[in-house]
Parts: structure tokens; C-alpha cells; sequence
């Protein structure tokens, strides 16, 4: 008696071969895409339910994923959601197969992060032709993201309620730098990306090793938002103690040209302000700097602010 070949062991993958994970609990379907993809040229994995296809992403991360939406056990759903949750994973395009035909599924289907459906009696060209044009965005933006690495730079990006969907590897590393690795490290990392999507862009200081900022890009496919990551040097003593001493903006500029020689009239002259104005800075300055005289206060400007 001949043995019937086993579906979910394929052959080593190339390295340009994308590599596909089939999960449905019908063999007959198992086995009649995995012969479409394989004359395709893809490499095939194959899972009968949502458990079993946690163990193949635990192996191995797919190009992506053709998913029956209803299964014994854990449905295509929730099995959606834990791979989306998952920022190691969450790239990978999810095709729903479903012999649903009603809207609300379809847009369960959508609403747990798959990119499409395709709807039983399977269609062979039409499911080859959509998984095709998925997973070769997927690769782009995938490249697209992890380049900026390259340059120095990290990269986040942010699910509609704000979660971290995917990071390239310099923003992992920079993240655990600031954040640490313990279990509330992700809350606290959360925390400082979600300010800077509502500001803008945020920092944070992590000593010796710089600072860390992060600027929002914008949003991207899907709602989702994209930062930018980067980690500047550390500053030298005399940036860090200015910093320390807390002056304004107005206060500093004050600072300068008393640095240079200016009197009160002059730097009142250069900065569009009142003689009374400048008296009221210059206190404040004696007063963060701890001393009383010009002099003084010009000594430590020369070493404190950047020169001309």
C-alpha cells in the first residue's frame, strides 16, 4: 500500500522563493493549493487548524498566509487577531478563504487586519493572481522599512488603536535600550510613541548612550501610522549643564550677547525688547547661573554656549 504524501512538510525554500502557509481543516483543499502554489513557485506549509498553524509561524514566518475563516477550535478570526498582535509576525498578509457570502463577515474578516478574501468554490487563478499582488507589497514595504536601518535610523509603526504592529530591528534595540526588556517594558515604550503621534514627535534621554527621538511620518495602508526613530550622540558636559540650569530661549539669547561684550541698550536694540525687559532676564540668568556680577555670568556663557 502506497502512503499518501504528507502536506505540511515541503521541500527547503531558496532564498527568493516566498513561502506560503495554507491553514484549513479540509484536506482535499490542503492538498489542491498546495499543488497550485508549488506550480507557482512557492514554497507551501500547511496547517489543519489555527494551533497548528501558531507552530508553523513558531518555525518559520511565511511570505503569507491563505486562511479558512471558519475552523474547529480557534476560527480564522481570532487566529487574524494573534498574528496582527504579534509585531514579529504582524507583516505578513492574511488572505481569508470563506464560504460566507454575508457582509459582516466579510468585514470581520477586514477589520481583524486580513488584506482580502477570496470565496469558496475557490477560484485557482483568482486566488493565485490576489495572494501574488500581496505578498509582493508586503516584500516592498517590508524593504522599504527595514532600509531606513541602513541609514541610521529605526522604524515603528502603529495599528489603528495605537499598537505596535511592526518595528525593523534597530528600533527593537533602541526601544529595549530605553524601555528595558521586563513586562511592562512594552506599556512603557507605548506610552512614549503614543505622545509622539499626538505631538508630533517626542524624546527621551538615555544618558551616556544619547537621545532617543521619535517623529511621526504619518499615516500609511490601513490607518496605520509610521515613525521614525533616531538616537542622537550624547552631550557633551557643557550642553548637559546648560540644559541643567533651565534657561529660556529668551534668557540664552540674552546670555549670548552679554557673552560678547553688548550692553544692556545694545542687546535690548538687537532683540526688539526694552531696557527694563533686558534688567528682568539678566536677573533671572544671575539668579540660575549663582552669581552676581557680569563678569561672572559672561565667564561661565564662554564656556557653556557654542561659539560663533
Amino acid at each position: 500500500m502506497t502512503s499518501t504524501p504528507d502536506p505540511v512538510a515541503p521541500a527547503p525554500p531558496t532564498a527568493t522563493q516566498p513561502v506560503i502557509l495554507v491553514v484549513d481543516d479540509a484536506v482535499d483543499t490542503l492538498r489542491m493549493l498546495g499543488d497550485a502554489l508549488v506550480a507557482e513557485g512557492y514554497v507551501v506549509i500547511a496547517a489543519r487548524d489555527a494551533e497548528e498553524a501558531l507552530e508553523r509561524f513558531e518555525v518559520a514566518v511565511p511570505d503569507g498566509v491563505l486562511l479558512d475563516a471558519v475552523m474547529p477550535g480557534m476560527d480564522g478570526f481570532a487566529f487574524c487577531e494573534k498574528i496582527k498582535g504579534t509585531p514579529a509576525w504582524s507583516h505578513v498578509p492574511i488572505v481569508f478563504m470563506t464560504g460566507l457570502s454575508e457582509s459582516d463577515q466579510i468585514l470581520r474578516g477586514f477589520a481583524c487586519g486580513g488584506v482580502d478574501y477570496v470565496v469558496k468554490p475557490l477560484r485557482i487563478p483568482e486566488v493565485m493572481a490576489r495572494l501574488a499582488t500581496h505578498v509582493r507589497n508586503a516584500r516592498v514595504t517590508r524593504l522599504a522599512q527595514e532600509a531606513v536601518d541602513v541609514a541610521g535610523m529605526g522604524t515603528v509603526v502603529l495599528d489603528t488603536q495605537g499598537r505596535m504592529a511592526w518595528r525593523s530591528p534597530q528600533a527593537t534595540a533602541w526601544l529595549a535600550l530605553a524601555f528595558g526588556a521586563d513586562a511592562a517594558a512594552g506599556k512603557r515604550a507605548g506610552e512614549w510613541l503614543g505622545a509622539a503621534l499626538s505631538d508630533n514627535e517626542t524624546t527621551r534621554d538615555l544618558g551616556r548612550h544619547g537621545r532617543l527621538l521619535a517623529r511621526n511620518m504619518g499615516q500609511g495602508n490601513l490607518g496605520e501610522s509610521m515613525l521614525l526613530l533616531t538616537l542622537t550622540p550624547p552631550d557633551s558636559d557643557a550642553a548637559q549643564r546648560l540644559r541643567d540650569i533651565a534657561l529660556t530661549p529668551r534668557e540664552t539669547e540674552v546670555l549670548s550677547w552679554l557673552a560678547k561684550g553688548k550692553t544692556n541698550r545694545d542687546i535690548a536694540d538687537i532683540l526688539g525688547m526694552s531696557h527694563r525687559t533686558v534688567n528682568k532676564h539678566l536677573e533671572h540668568v544671575f539668579e540660575k547661573l549663582g552669581v552676581e556680577t557680569r563678569s561672572a555670568a559672561a565667564a561661565i556663557a564662554g564656556r557653556l554656549l557654542p561659539q560663533d
